[in-house]
């Protein structure tokens, strides 16, 4: 499925609720992240999770009849976007919210597309800077200054949290453009690429989580509300919710269906409100505004012609629109 023959003609009422089920979806990932490491090391957490998203992705490709990829040129890049677009940024998402709320989490996720663009036009060479996308970025950078609250100095804790889940942001801002460099141009599905790049995190995870953490402990050994968590953000927010971006894609088109970054945020901070009890500063969400506002400029939004915005989610492991859209 290209660009060219995505349908963007069916009813609002048709993708609409799987267009808001997605977002709450990978908006509440952030906080079913925070209720896991309460009592798993985020490595920990990481792997549990992988491992339930490609166990169900698994089933969804045998169901599709569908197969993963055999060139080993394929599987030797996605080694490099399972490191670091599922295994390293799900891990720093992990160690920033033992120190950070859920909910700014969901807020740093939404930079990811301000890092996309500068990587993807200086070292990737798949975008060109524009004075619109200079710009964008100029709001962009501001938005994140007001997030950390620059002038209230920086430093402690949270300070070092919130940069975990800026590291995270900035490492899907590294796999998005060298899997649309290196992978998209396959002729392998998207449900294909994405297995095998989760399958590919689990074992490198497999290999790193007892040097790091020791040996996650037994799903027997954990309470019902942890293992509850990981399962959701396995099977849920990293495996069927690839399905119903798939869907989403199909039936509105893939600029439109997108647009769910703007929606992830909004969802993250409304259930750590409600679920966690969870507060902002008043400059956190003025200053996920002008991200959102600077990812718009940059992604054509207020233009004549609009591009994708990247879905470059704290919590899934999806491909991008571009790859997805295929």
């Amino acid at each position: 499925m290209t660009t060219d023959t995505t349908p963007d003609r069916a009813p609002v009422r048709a993708w609409l609720p799987g267009f808001v089920a997605l977002a709450a979806i990978w908006g509440s990932s952030f906080l079913f992240i925070k209720v896991g490491v309460a009592e798993l090391h985020p490595v920990q957490l990481t792997l549990y999770r992988v491992v339930a998203g490609a166990l169900t992705l698994l089933v969804v490709l045998a169901v599709l009849r569908d197969r993963l990829p055999r060139e080993p040129r394929v599987w030797a890049h996605l080694t490099v976007v399972a490191a670091f677009g599922v295994a390293v940024p799900f891990t720093l998402f992990g160690y920033g919210e033992q120190r950070v709320e859920s909910m700014l989490a969901g807020i740093w996720n939404a930079t990811t597309p301000l890092i996309v663009l500068p990587l993807a036009v200086l070292v990737f060479r798949t975008e060109r800077l524009t004075v619109r996308r200079a710009i964008g970025l100029g709001l962009g950078f501001v938005g994140v200054l007001v997030v950390l609250g620059v002038w209230e100095g920086i430093g402690g804790a949270h300070f070092t949290g919130q940069l975990m889940c800026f590291g995270a942001a900035a490492c899907y801002g590294l796999a998005i453009p060298y899997q649309k460099r290196f992978v998209a141009g396959s002729a392998y599905s998207g449900l294909s690429l994405s297995t095998a790049q989760l399958l590919l995190a689990a074992a490198q995870l497999a290999i790193v989580t007892p040097f790091v953490a020791g040996l996650p402990p037994l799903p027997t050994e954990l309470s019902t509300g942890v293992v509850a968590s990981v399962l959701t953000l396995g099977a849920l927010g990293t495996g069927l919710a690839f399905v119903i971006n798939m869907r989403n894609i199909r039936l509105a088109g893939a600029s439109t269906a997108s647009t769910v970054t703007y929606l992830i945020p909004i969802f993250a901070v409304l259930i750590g409100a409600v679920a966690l009890d969870e507060r902002l500063n008043w400059h956190q969400p003025v200053g996920a505004l002008i991200v959102l506002l600077g990812v718009a400029v940059s992604q054509g939004m207020f233009g004549r012609r609009r591009t994708s915005p990247v879905v470059g989610v704290g919590a899934p492991a999806t491909p991008t629109a571009e790859l997805a859209r295929r």
